[in-house]
């Protein structure tokens, strides 16, 4: 096998290992979105992309009012926005 493959097949097996554990990790945080950890917020609220559902707009509701970083409460009115866009 040549260098140039090995490292190629290298790079290629730590991006899927990253994604893979991102995933995880968004999934784990789901119930995260009122933790003391602001990394933890982002990650629920990332995993909370994928699930427009009436659920997460009362749930992003609730969010938006208890939010205290303005960050994450304009990343929430976005994530609120589209929600509510896609199920329209």
């Amino acid at each position: 096998m040549r260098k140039g493959s090995v490292v190629s097949f290298g790079m290629l097996g730590g991006m899927v290992a990253g994604f893979v554990l991102w995933s995880r990790q968004q999934v784990a945080d789901r119930q995260s979105l009122f933790s003391d950890s602001p990394v933890r917020r982002l990650a629920a609220l990332s995993y909370l992309r994928s699930q427009a559902d009436g659920q997460t707009v009362t749930l992003l509701r609730d969010y938006l009012a208890w939010e205290p970083k303005p960050e994450l409460r304009r990343r929430a009115r976005r994530l609120l926005r589209r929600v509510e866009r896609s199920l329209a």
